[in-house]
């Protein structure tokens, strides 16, 4: 039976240095300054990207798609649930699997809290997975998820948008993913797609994005990037081994009592 990329078994421990730079606070102030003008040019450039992205030009969705939910057979209009945008996860789940794929799984685990906030700037979401409609909703109960997912098993919607492949789809052990062919070793991919409907009721894709793009959805990132030991990730193909699903991760061990307490603890009279 086919699987998602397999649970990791890999914790990884990046040693702080202990030869690490300390400094008195004039000069950490004046490092950090300079930092910070790196940070605002970045800030800038994803803010000229980002309007890079928008002004991309747009391709209508000609092909009617219909996908299974929990309330029966929807368009892919139906999904935008009256809203003009579409944000679409595609999610790791593929027929017969246990469970989703783990990275998909860390994406989705932000995406709730942002529903509020996204239907309030007119973007409806949608988690899209080949598998069937029943193996969807046992393993979103078994996560505990709130957010829309449909099943898109009676459709090419997954082929169409390159992050699903049968053995027919590789060329020489290779696909196209990330608009370029490579080694993808499963049969199923992560990826984020946008869509527009006007006012008449057509339908554009405007925007997708793979690879590492798909970290936009993974808040988590964003704050292992502030801290010392960073993403604390490994060199290699799945950097990700370290993830799990919310509900597999083993139990912090004890943390030990801190040297001076358990020095004034043995003091005590």
């Amino acid at each position: 039976m086919n699987t998602a990329i397999a649970e990791p078994t890999r914790t990884t421990t990046t040693p702080i240095a202990r030869n690490h730079p300390v400094v008195s606070p004039d000069r950490w102030r004046t490092d950090r300054v300079a930092l910070l003008a790196r940070e605002k040019e970045l800030v800038h450039l994803r803010d000229e990207i980002a309007r890079a992205r928008r002004a991309l030009p747009w391709e209508r969705v000609a092909k009617h798609y219909a996908f299974d939910a929990p309330e029966g057979r929807r368009s892919l209009a139906d999904l935008f649930e009256g809203r003009r945008q579409l944000l679409v996860q595609h999610f790791m789940l593929g027929p017969g699997w246990e469970q989703g794929c783990p990275s998909c799984s860390f994406m989705a685990d932000h995406t709730d809290g942002m529903l509020v906030h996204l239907a309030h700037r007119d973007v409806s979401f949608v988690a899209v997975s080949r598998a069937p409609l029943a193996e969807i909703a046992r393993f979103k109960s078994r996560m505990g998820w709130q957010f829309r997912w449909v099943s898109s098993s009676v459709n090419d919607f997954n082929k169409d948008f390159h992050v699903s492949f049968d053995p027919q789809d590789r060329v020489e052990g290779e696909v196209y993913y990330n608009y370029g062919m490579t080694g993808f070793p499963n049969t199923e991919a992560p990826g984020i797609s946008v869509f527009y409907r006007d006012d008449a009721g057509e339908i554009f894709h405007t925007y997708s994005t793979f690879g590492r793009g798909v970290e936009a959805m993974m808040g988590t990132y964003s704050l292992l990037d502030l801290v010392p030991k960073g993403r604390d990730e490994h060199d290699g193909f799945y950097k990700m081994d370290w993830v799990r699903h919310h509900d597999r991760y083993e139990p912090e061990a004890p943390k030990p009592a801190a040297a001076a307490g358990a020095c004034c603890a043995s003091n005590a009279r």
